[in-house]
């Protein structure tokens, strides 16, 4: 565009100046003059309005990608509603199964804080694209470590992993071994802002990008993609993210930091999650709400109370072992 118009400029000035040159009339010069200013206001015109409607375009673009997000944390809120279900239903399935409905049976064995504590600590904790899952008691060790160096409490920073983990149960499941191309890293994850990142940091870990598991987009009732995906790992950072606490995971650590290691992802959730306040347990909220979407909007508070409770339980369980 400033091209064209310098083009404009040179060829208007050069031609204004043969006819100056070559008419004797002045009638015909000031003629000519007039006519080639007129041309010129015109052209200042549209160039005004074709920078006005650059403006107005752009602005457009940044409200549809905002728009994007937001229904991206709705389908996201959804998928941890009805995960929240499942697991409510499936525990008291459990407990029934358990106590075969003999309450004196169940009421015998609370009674064996020893047992619960065992209970409690073999547990299964799920991560994402962990090839050997932790039990909660390792899990524990590990918060309280990355605790030590951030101040964030340990139940708060599990439940804050868990509740990534389980977004939806489709996460981690795209650019595998095996994958269809639509599931490639080059299809699902932000071309500008993530996939130069993405290389980069699969290359400095000696990792294969065409085959290193990242999150799939979510996708709306019509099967229309929604955002992008690209997250990598337990903590779920997408790569421009993770660029901002890898040099600090790694100062901690010793070593390169990792995305998809145990130890780098709960470091990594907690300096953020420090960051964000949640160094105190009046601001675990927020630091939740900030994580999840990047702000406190109430219309995503099902996130940040869900975190919550689900701290407070976890927080029962890690005082249960220590019993």
């Amino acid at each position: 565009m400033a091209t064209f118009w310098k083009t404009v400029y040179e060829n208007d000035n050069s031609r204004l100046l043969f006819i100056v040159l070559n008419n004797d009339n002045v009638g015909d010069i000031i003629t000519e003059v007039e006519n080639y200013a007129k041309i010129s206001d015109a052209l200042s015109v549209l160039l005004d309005q074709s920078r006005q409607i650059k403006e107005q375009l752009s602005s457009e673009q940044q409200i549809l990608e905002q728009h994007q997000d937001g229904a991206r944390y709705l389908l996201e809120i959804q998928s941890l509603q009805q995960q929240d279900l499942s697991d409510s239903v499936g525990e008291q399935a459990t407990l029934l199964k358990q106590t075969k409905n003999k309450e004196s049976n169940y009421q015998a064995s609370l009674k064996s804080s020893q047992k619960q504590a065992q209970a409690i600590r073999s547990r299964l904790y799920q991560l994402l694209e962990v090839a050997n899952q932790i039990n909660f008691g390792q899990a524990v060790q590990i918060a309280q470590w990355a605790s030590g160096q951030t101040g964030v409490r340990p139940a708060f920073l599990l439940s804050i992993l868990t509740q990534e983990s389980n977004l939806g149960r489709n996460v981690g499941t795209c650019n595998r071994t095996g994958d269809p191309p639509s599931k490639s890293y080059k299809v699902v994850m932000s071309p500008t802002r993530d996939q130069p990142y993405f290389l980069e940091i699969t290359q400095e870990l000696g990792l294969n990008p065409n085959i290193t598991p990242i999150s799939c987009p979510m996708h709306d009732s019509k099967g229309k993609q929604v955002g992008w995906g690209g997250a990598m790992g337990p903590a779920q950072f997408i790569p421009s993210t993770w660029m901002g606490y890898k040099n600090k995971v790694a100062a901690i650590s010793g070593k390169t930091a990792n995305p998809w290691d145990i130890r780098d992802a709960f470091l990594a959730s907690a300096i953020k999650l420090a960051a964000d306040g949640a160094t105190t347990k009046s601001g675990e909220w927020a630091a939740a709400m900030r994580y999840f979407s990047g702000s406190t909007n109430s219309k995503y508070s099902f996130y940040g109370d869900s975190v919550v409770a689900r701290a407070e339980q976890y927080q029962s369980d890690i005082d249960q072992m220590n019993k």
